[in-house]
């Protein structure tokens, strides 16, 4: 079993989201992350889909997307040099006299207390998802009162080229109404 990550090229359009998320639940193939926003085009969003199977899976995972209408491109990022982010916002019980030896951990992580309560601090944190994952266990002693992730967002490294092999590539589909000119018609048939 292997952790895949497959960014998916999608047209921005209602409905995109629920079928992707649809067809993973259908063939039973479990989502560990997904992260979705626009991209530099609004007519286009990326879905950065973070999955675990074997190699059997994730073909079939690529099969099963290259199908869906609205997917333009999907590109498995996981044999590639990537950089990768999880955005962690979590609430960590801390009274006054432990907030010196908290700070002291969200700073040799590179995080920081955004909020400060009475008896508690909101920390946030970015970095690979093993960096966010050691935190939380870090935070763990104290008492975590709420935790939120953004899911891993990834893009391949400046140094990768820009086409992988393997890249699965179509053009944008889109559905029109097509009318037939009165020279191409089909003639009604004569009823028998």
């Amino acid at each position: 079993m292997k952790k895949h990550i497959l960014s998916v090229l999608v047209q921005n359009q209602p409905g995109v989201l629920a079928h992707i998320a649809g067809m993973f639940a259908a063939r039973g193939f479990n989502i560990d992350s997904l992260v979705v926003g626009r991209t530099e085009d609004p007519a286009f969003s990326r879905m950065v889909i973070a999955s675990t199977g074997d190699e059997l899976t994730l073909e079939q995972i690529r099969k099963q997307l290259g199908k869906i209408v609205t997917v333009v491109k999907v590109r498995d990022l996981s044999e590639q040099a990537i950089v990768e982010r999880d955005l962690l916002l979590i609430k960590v019980h801390c009274p006054p006299e432990k907030r010196n030896e908290l700070r002291g951990i969200t700073e040799v992580f590179r995080g920081s207390i955004v909020d400060v309560g009475p008896q508690s601090v909101v920390i946030q944190l970015t970095g690979p998802e093993d960096k966010i994952e050691a935190f939380v266990e870090l935070c763990r002693p104290y008492g975590i009162k709420q935790l939120s992730r953004t899911g891993v967002i990834a893009v391949p490294r400046a140094s990768q080229p820009d086409e992988a092999p393997g890249l699965a590539v179509r053009k944008v589909r889109t559905r029109k109404a097509q009318l037939d000119s009165p020279a191409t018609a089909t003639p009604a048939l004569p009823p028998s």
